[in-house]
């Protein structure tokens, strides 16, 4: 078993990621893991990431305030408890477009 307790989650900096702070709960430099990994990004308001697509599916599950996620394709406004999942090759922005910090957990497979 793994435990890695929130407070001592460590910190990463993903690029193009901006007025969040971002930790890894499970996998990668939070400890051993064999198919995905586990974080949260808490996105200050008006924090951002840029458009962007991985070569993985991202999970997305939003534990307080409210979420703003676009794709190419649509806008959709995420609150507590509301997920989505985006497709390998989807290309994704979140926006923080309110005056709260949200909190998001992210699961995503390793490369």
């Amino acid at each position: 078993m793994n435990v890695t307790r929130f407070d001592s989650a460590p910190e990463y900096f993903p690029q193009n990621h901006f007025s969040m702070r971002c930790v890894r709960l499970q996998g990668h430099e939070a400890g051993e893991a064999d198919t995905l990994w586990l974080g949260v990004s808490i996105i200050q308001p008006g924090g951002y990431t840029t458009l962007s697509a991985s070569d993985v599916e991202k999970h997305y599950v939003v534990l307080s305030g409210e979420l703003t996620v676009e794709t190419n394709d649509t806008t959709v406004v995420l609150g507590v408890n509301d997920s989505c999942r985006l497709a390998p090759g989807e290309a994704r922005a979140l926006r923080n477009l309110t005056s709260a910090p949200v909190s998001v957990l992210l699961a995503m497979p390793f490369l």
